[in-house]
């Protein structure tokens, strides 16, 4: 029998108004994933809350201790709540993400967070590589606009792009 998981990647302060790496549609996607945190709450169901750190001691953006690096108050963690503290985009690495995951049995995971082209990417992927059935939450999640070669890619290009992409054979992409 599967047994589901909520995994909230890195809604945090930093990608809102204000903070230094400011997303497209932020709060909408915050919203969003509050109404699945609350889902999740109501039936009593594991919800993990993972939070990015800069692995920089005088990075400018997710420094510890910052306003920025704070959980976002549309989904905050309640106690008893699971929260994990990475360095790197996959919230597997050097994390207990995979320990807490199979000590509490889950076999399914529900993604949603920032950004998609990075964490929600890098999360979605390793989890699938450790056997995971995955459902990313697409109006859930947010990014950003990305430069390459002097061309702009319109955050809701690289949104549905990388969500294009994890659909392909990485997991199902629903939306709130």
């Amino acid at each position: 029998m599967s047994k589901k998981a909520l995994i909230i990647v890195d809604i945090q302060n930093e990608y809102f108004e204000n903070g230094g790496l400011e997303l497209v549609n932020p709060v909408e996607a915050s919203l969003n994933a509050g109404k699945i945190l609350e889902h999740f709450r109501t039936r009593h169901l594991p919800v993990i809350h993972v939070q990015h750190l800069a692995a920089e001691k005088d990075s400018p953006v997710f420094a510890e201790g910052s306003f920025g690096v704070q959980i976002h108050e549309n989904v905050q963690p309640l106690d008893g709540e699971k929260v994990i503290q990475k360095y790197y985009p996959n919230s597997f690495r050097e994390t207990d993400l995979s320990e807490h995951l199979k000590t509490h049995e889950i076999t399914e995971l529900v993604i949603v967070g920032m950004m998609t082209h990075m964490c929600i990417d890098a999360t979605t992927r390793a989890a699938f590589d450790f056997g995971y059935s995955c459902t990313v939450v697409s109006d859930a999640c947010a990014t950003r606009d990305l430069e390459i070669n002097g061309k702009t890619v319109a955050a809701d290009d690289v949104h549905h792009a990388f969500l294009a992409a994890l659909a392909f054979a990485y997991g199902n992409i629903t939306s709130t």
